[in-house]
């Protein structure tokens, strides 16, 4: 069966989070599918760069696994195209520690005894999502002046995976990158 659509997973639920990983019977959730996110850095960390280019939301939402490897692929890849790896270094700043689950349906003919009785049912586990705030950044990408333009348009194409609205914010920027981040968690 496909995925189904992000509609139904944009709202926030209650954060369940509970993977037990030393002591497995003490897990609430069994059976926990891993993440589709697996690099989080791309680009050169160790240049000067002048500019932050900050992909935030405007809503609070949800945002499945899949979304966030998609747009990081999107914006990945036209930066590297347009720019060069060496011009630019990109960070995705949430990790989708929230477990969604789903109860499977019968869509066949007579399927109305399937359902009896099974009104709020726990369901199966199926993917993970990153529980983001209102104006909490989800990706920067860091460059040079001459490159701003470049990593703009590379943000609002991955928005475009993002449930919900996103925006483009710049900010000066002046130092290392291995400074603390405004306004994150890491």
């Amino acid at each position: 069966m496909g995925l189904r659509p992000a509609r139904c997973y944009r709202a926030w639920e209650r954060p369940y989070t509970r993977v037990a990983i030393r002591v497995p019977k003490k897990a609430y959730i069994k059976g926990v599918p891993g993440i589709k996110l697996r690099i989080f850095e791309m680009g050169t960390k160790h240049n000067e760069y002048t500019k932050a280019v900050h992909l935030v939301t405007e809503d609070r939402v949800q945002v499945r696994h899949n979304a966030l490897e998609s747009a990081r692929v999107a914006a990945n890849s036209y930066m590297r195209k347009r720019v060069g790896d060496k011009n630019y270094f990109m960070k995705i700043r949430i990790y989708p520690h929230h477990v969604l689950r789903e109860h499977a349906q019968a869509a066949v003919a007579q399927a109305d005894r399937y359902y009896q009785g099974m009104r709020r049912p726990f369901g199966k586990p199926t993917g993970r999502a990153a529980q983001v705030d209102k104006n909490q950044k989800i990706m920067t990408i860091w460059t040079t002046d001459e490159f701003v333009n470049q990593a703009k348009i590379a943000m609002k194409r991955a928005g475009y995976k993002i449930p919900g609205s996103t925006k483009v914010v710049v900010e000066e920027w002046s130092g290392p990158i291995d400074k603390p981040l405004a306004g994150s968690t890491n």
